[in-house]
């Protein structure tokens, strides 16, 4: 629509129907039946009038449905403004990706963008138009349930995977090209950071560490043209975000420069009472209002109580209006004035849903997923050795993880299903690691995989955990196997990094398979036997204990630091019961392949700020089969005007090398990338020194020291 013919609609709305833009309902407020009229309008109070100018709805369950709602809006709405569907598009819509952490792991931004192109290509058929995703919340926390929703503990990783989300769900013009998706970047801000890893707790960061860390991702976002956001549920500066007018006025709007619309999570602007900062809805309705929230998810303060409100205080009707033009100008950049049903189409629906291409990507998206965390030279398996495959998730067709929205486990093969040829010993028996089971007959066995894990409820939103190891029974059932002195395999399927010390222990090789998605034993069955050779690599530390946990690798420097050569030391930064150093650390991963490193060079050692600096090292596959490998550049100021990280990942490269091929990886380094946060609120870089380091993963790196002088 021309921007004249939506301001001149805009003039035409009455104060109600204002309101009823910024109201968000769930799609079963919809329902033909009179279920909906008995269930949940009764519950928020909510008339059959008021239906007809709610502007945007949360759900649906297809085109028909979507079709046939959007339908009946129209014929009801005085001004025939359409309806905004909005949906949880997380790792797919009906075709699953990996979840977003797994998918994280394959360190391929590329691959990140061709999947959610191809579910925001499902999701529109089915009428959805707006994404909740991407979650760019920076986490270093294993215990929180939603880390399996993230990208992980780095925050340029983090950025690198918000831009490549934004670009594949929306596309270069969403108007002409039905087929993407609005993205809605979350949770705004710091939802990752929770006291303890316990969901919905108080966040309590320092502003430094908010805008050095937290801030980023979300930035990155915007600026690649993100057209929503949504705020946490968490404090930010003892404030809740929903209700927080210098985080979503002045540091979002002002200085990010969004312009798009601010929606509250499911309920927020209801939760500032029992946060304490508001005694009732109406009160809590004023608050995120002023705050800048633009649509109420389903607490209904909004609906009920901005009438009275800006009865009460004129000058909010200003806020009122800013907040419904921009949610005007949303639907007429999906446009939606001219096509309401956007994208709906049955016919195209049916074409697209899980289709050989979808499922095609999907398996590639798992096999670059999955990380292979050990391996004492027991994979991959070979065709003639007898395999016998035990475990709860042998069989399960649990894998497609939290926030799955309509996949189907029933469209998902198990594990036991896709190595059906491959297994040639069964014994359904051996399941829960009790000796009463028989384990007699695995020993004619060459090797066992073993494969275990988290059930999908055990992470996402609300599956905070204190324990994060594997359930008792099925460390016991290693145990078991252990003693039969055979080379025992372990395949985990999880949605968070597990404290997996004991499988370490007992197993010959661990294959982290995450939640790989609707074709992920297909993909974990290809690296088992190595007709896919793996390439992932970590994004978040795993933990030796629960109790190194924050553990990140980008950890700042203490006055008591703490090295393998001060072993017999006691007053240093160390735990007396375990080591400092994660079980598995961030970026770490590894292949059939081997590969080394050598001829690690600066192109000079001291450069001014208007110089780059060329850093060449050579990587060679010293394996008798081709391989991937992540070349990581990490950077530590040795010294600036406030404490910095031990290193920080500033650039990666991954490269496919033959064997025996060598190749000489380049990487271009401006001043910018020696920048952080001063104390005055800047981000520059200081002269000085500065370590460069150069490796397979966060550990194991090789240094080179550079010299950043003054002009």
């Amino acid at each position: 629509m021309d921007i004249t013919k939506l301001q001149d609609l805009f003039k035409q709305m009455t104060r109600e129907e204002k309101i009823g833009q910024t109201v968000q309902l769930t799609g079963n407020f919809y329902d033909d039946d009179t279920a909906a009229i008995t269930g949940p309008m009764k519950e928020m109070n909510v008339s059959a009038n008021d239906l007809t100018r709610v502007g945007s709805i949360l759900g649906g369950t297809g085109a028909a449905d979507i079709r046939r709602i959007q339908d009946d809006y129209m014929k009801k709405n005085r001004l025939g403004i359409p309806l905004l569907f909005m949906a949880d598009v997380i790792h797919g819509y009906r075709t699953i990706f990996p979840i977003p952490l797994a998918l994280a792991s394959s360190w391929n931004p590329a691959l990140f963008e061709e999947t959610a192109q191809m579910a925001a290509r499902e999701s529109a058929t089915a009428g959805v138009h707006v994404t909740f995703s991407p979650m760019v919340d920076l986490v270093r926390d294993a215990r929180w349930g939603r880390v399996m929703e993230s990208t992980g503990e780095d925050p340029f990783l983090n950025e690198e995977f918000a831009k490549a989300m934004v670009r594949g769900y929306q596309g270069i013009d969403l108007e002409k090209d039905t087929t993407r998706l609005a993205a809605c970047v979350k949770h705004f801000a710091a939802y990752g950071a929770p006291t303890a890893g316990l969901d919905y707790n108080t966040v309590d960061l320092s502003e430094h560490a908010l805008r050095e860390n937290y801030f980023s991702g979300y930035e990155a976002a915007i600026k690649a043209g993100a057209k929503m956001v949504m705020s946490s549920f968490n404090t930010i500066k003892g404030i809740p975000a929903t209700g927080n007018k210098w985080l979503l006025r002045t540091v979002l709007r002002e200085e990010m420069g969004f312009d798009g619309v601010v929606i509250s999570d499911w309920a927020g602007i209801n939760e500032l009472i029992p946060h304490g900062i508001a005694e009732n809805l109406k009160e809590a309705a004023k608050l995120s209002l002023e705050a800048g929230i633009d649509i109420d998810m389903m607490s209904g303060g909004y609906l009920h109580h901005l009438e009275e409100i800006i009865q009460e205080n004129p000058e909010m009707e200003t806020l009122l209006d800013e907040a419904v033009w921009r949610i005007l100008l949303l639907k007429n950049e999906l446009g939606l004035f001219e096509n309401p049903y956007r994208g709906a189409d049955e016919a195209a629906e049916a074409r697209e849903l899980f289709n050989e291409t979808n499922r095609k990507l999907a398996q590639k998206a798992a096999e670059e997923s999955v990380v292979l965390l050990k391996n004492n030279g027991v994979l991959p398996l070979k065709t003639n050795e007898k395999i016998a495959l035990v475990g709860p998730k042998k069989e399960t067709q649990d894998l497609l993880g939290s926030w799955s929205l309509n996949g189907l486990e029933s469209e998902t093969q198990s594990l036991a299903e896709v190595l059906e040829q491959a297994v040639l010993i069964e014994d359904n028996e051996v399941f829960n690691g009790l000796n009463s089971y028989k384990l007699s007959e695995l020993y004619t066995a060459d090797k066992i995989i073993v494969a275990l894990g988290e059930d999908s409820f055990m992470s996402g939103e609300a599956a905070s955990r204190s324990n994060i190891q594997l359930p008792k029974n099925q460390l016991l059932l290693l145990d078991e196997l252990k003693q039969l002195g055979k080379p025992i395999i372990a395949v985990i399927i999880t949605g968070r990094p597990l404290d997996l010390s004991d499988v370490a222990h007992q197993a010959d090789a661990i294959v982290n398979a995450w939640f790989p998605g609707s074709l992920g034993a297909q993909a974990i069955a290809d690296i088992l036997y190595g007709k896919v050779n793996p390439s992932g690599r970590l994004t978040m530390s795993f933990p030796r204990t629960v109790g190194q946990v924050p553990i990140y690798y980008n950890r700042h420097t203490t006055g008591r630091p703490f090295t393998n050569k001060q072993q017999g030391e006691k007053y240093l930064a160390r735990y007396l019961d375990t080591e400092n150093t994660p079980l598995y650390p961030f970026g770490f991963g590894l292949s059939y392949a081997t590969f080394s490193y050598s001829d690690l060079n600066v192109s000079k050692p001291t450069f001014t700020k208007n110089e780059e600096i060329t850093v060449t090292v050579s990587v060679t596959n010293t394996s008798d089969r081709s391989g991937t490998e992540t070349v990581q550049l990490y950077v530590r100021d040795h010294v600036a005007q406030v404490v910095r990280p031990i290193k920080e990942l500033k650039q990666f490269k991954r490269i496919t090398l033959e064997p025996n091929e060598t190749r000489e990886v380049v990487f271009q380094l401006r001043e910018e990338h020696f920048h952080y946060l001063h104390p005055d609120g800047t981000w520059s870089s200081d002269p000085g020194s500065f370590e460069l380091m150069v490796g397979p993963n966060a550990e194991m790196t090789q240094a080179v020291t550079v010299e950043l002088i003054r002009e």
